[in-house]
């Protein structure tokens, strides 16, 4: 049986209020993995023993850039190493300016050093707007690819919503690559493609239930032993309603 995660985000509506019934509630869903959106001021201790109790393994979090500067990382480093993750996965930055973008590469790639000296590997997840040209001309993903060693959590609706196909694509990069987010929707028109606009009228959908290719990067997830993470933007008509069909509609493949 395939064993899949869930990034935490899906059940916003619970976990700031009930973050500990909340992983419990996967566990009994049959997700074996987590991935966290925050902690909402629970020590590292405190979870570690949630997760224990539950049977779950924390695969990674998403985790912002303002908790991997020089001044915060160590921290940082500490709590994972608590809750035994080895994934840290930056949800995207702020990318407006060029001098923004080249303070963003040089934290990236300073942060992914010091987190490598303790066992833990830098990430980054994309939405759509990272595949598109900035008002200064660069293209957001291509320059992390370029100029960093930091591996890849694809967002694969963000990647087909921008246009491409998310197998192709994940397949062109798969060294870097140990994680994705699999997720269903609908996505914005095609009118809708650059920068500004693609994140414009695109729905959310419990997998199987969207137009995004989820067979297909399923069974290239496991061909490449890469750990499928679900993730869904919707609450319909709540979080926990939401990733329990995901999870539901994905044993039926199995």
């Amino acid at each position: 049986m395939v064993e899949y995660g869930l990034q935490m985000y899906s059940l916003r509506d619970v976990t700031k209020d009930d973050l500990k019934g909340s992983l419990k509630m996967v566990a009994d869903m049959g997700y074996r993995y987590v991935e966290f959106a925050g902690f909402f001021g629970h020590e590292a201790g405190e979870l570690k023993a949630w997760l224990d109790e539950y049977g779950l393994i924390c695969s990674g979090t998403h985790t912002g850039a303002d908790l991997i500067t020089e001044d915060k990382i160590d921290e940082t480093i500490a709590y994972h190493k608590t809750i035994g993750c080895k994934n840290l996965i930056v949800p995207g930055m702020d990318w407006s300016t060029e001098e923004k973008m080249e303070e963003n590469i040089t934290l990236l790639n300073g942060a992914r050093k010091k987190l490598a000296e303790h066992g833990i590997v830098l990430g980054y997840h994309n939405h759509s707007g990272e595949f598109f040209p900035t008002s200064y001309g660069k293209i957001i993903e291509d320059e992390i690819i370029k100029r960093t060693n930091v591996e890849l959590e694809i967002d694969t609706f963000w990647a087909f919503n921008a246009g491409l196909d998310p197998v192709a694509y994940c397949e062109s990069l798969k060294d870097r690559i140990r994680v994705i987010h699999l997720k269903d929707g609908i996505p914005s028109k095609p009118e809708n493609r650059n920068i500004d606009h693609v994140h414009e009228g695109v729905e959310g959908k419990s997998t199987g239930e969207g137009v995004a290719p989820v067979k297909a990067v399923r069974e290239w997830a496991m061909k490449n032993q890469v750990l499928m993470v679900i993730e869904s933007e919707d609450l319909n008509p709540t979080g926990p309603e939401e990733v329990k069909r995901c999870i539901d509609y994905l044993r039926t493949l199995d």
